[in-house]
């Protein structure tokens, strides 16, 4: 599962799930969030063979993204991303039996909207990722 979050807001812009997400799968959500969202100047990954790729590597510089690795054995890096797979893998995948990735995938579009519409982050002021976009508005 590769999951992408906004650390400003906390917002999950992607989840991702598949048996396998090598770099190219990766740049591909990534060019779907270019054309809904645009891209960051920044992100963060840890040392995953899917972002030390020359190919996301690369991807990456064409599109003037800098990319930020965390070290190695440094989860907390990444705290908020971290933090997030913690919370998807026990409400989601611990907490479900399934029988076909399909029913993953369908699974995860009602984890994807409880965590961005329904709840709230001590951080944000007890407000929502939705809710605090709203606001800025």
């Amino acid at each position: 599962m590769l999951n992408i979050l906004d650390n400003y807001n906390r917002e999950m812009l992607a989840m991702e799930v598949d048996f396998s997400l090598p770099a190219q799968r990766v740049i591909r959500v990534l060019e779907f969030l270019e054309l809904v969202r645009g891209l960051p100047k920044m992100i963060r990954v840890d040392n995953g063979p899917e972002f030390i790729s020359r190919l996301l590597s690369h991807w990456c510089r064409e599109k003037n993204i800098e990319m930020v690795f965390i070290q190695p054995g440094k989860p907390m890096q990444n705290g908020y991303v971290e933090r997030c797979n913690g919370s998807v893998r026990k409400e989601l995948l611990s907490a479900n039996v399934f029988n076909s990735l399909d029913e993953v995938r369908k699974k995860r579009w009602n984890r994807w909207k409880i965590m961005n519409r329904e709840r709230p982050h001590e951080a944000l002021g007890y407000r929502t990722p939705v809710d605090l976009l709203k606001e800025l508005k």
